[in-house]
């Protein structure tokens, strides 16, 4: 079995945003040169996530608008969290999105469903983040 990791770092200017990483990741699995095996993308941050769905930005505005409404980022003072930092908020949409991921490579491929992409979600930007690839097979 051979495995390949790989770190990513970025710096998104805003403080929220969805990223599409699909073509870095698959540049990835293509580099690996396994044909067969899995491929586990997570964030390495608690206030960024990584998933999977559709790249629409009607949808990308949907998510934005569900998240605020279910963990608004103010009043900052809302939160039992925010001592010296204002990112509660950023936590609870994290955790409601996702830490990982992991798809299947089939014929050195990542093997999606219609529309599926990744995504890298920040919550807590302007400054710089890392999330993982590591491609496991043969």
């Amino acid at each position: 079995m051979k495995s390949v990791t790989k770190h990513i770092t970025l710096n998104v200017p805003r403080r929220r945003a969805f990223i599409n990483i699909t073509p870095e990741v698959e540049g990835i699995v293509r580099e690996s040169g396994i044909k067969e095996g899995l491929c586990l993308v997570n964030a390495m941050h608690i206030t960024a996530s990584v998933f999977i769905n559709d790249n629409e930005s009607g949808l990308h505005q949907d998510f934005e608008t569900w998240l605020e409404k279910l963990a608004p980022e103010k009043p900052h003072s809302q939160y039992h969290h925010n001592g010296y930092e204002d990112n509660a908020d950023a936590h609870l949409k994290r955790q409601i999105m996702g830490r990982e991921v992991v798809v299947a490579i089939s014929n050195g491929k990542l093997d999606f469903g219609p529309w599926e992409q990744i995504f890298y979600g920040e919550f807590d930007g302007k400054r710089p983040k890392r999330y993982l690839i590591k491609v496991i097979g043969e």
